[in-house]
């Protein structure tokens, strides 16, 4: 889907663009919201896969120090390193 860009239109501009073929239907308008609702939840929610993976007790034991240090759970702190790193 392409990106759309915002324009502050009056309400002039906004009928005489209607009437000419420019504007083309966008289909059910509840089930446009629909999809961009979902759309939007999983993108906050994040749906999430379990992962098993085997690190070197040291490295275990600094991300612990780290996390308490920060106030958050050490998974929480991995979760982000990984994020930052594939972002």
């Amino acid at each position: 889907m392409s990106k759309s860009k915002v324009v502050d239109l009056s309400d002039e501009e906004i009928i005489a663009l209607s009437e000419t073929d420019e504007w083309v239907p966008v289909g059910d308008l509840e089930e446009r919201r629909r999809f961009w609702r979902e759309a939007a939840r999983n993108m906050i929610e994040g749906k999430r896969q379990r992962i098993s993976i085997s690190i070197p007790e040291r490295d275990l034991a600094r991300l612990k120090a780290k996390a308490l240090e920060m106030g958050m759970p050490y998974q929480t702190l991995i979760n982000s390193i990984l994020h930052k790193y594939v972002s």
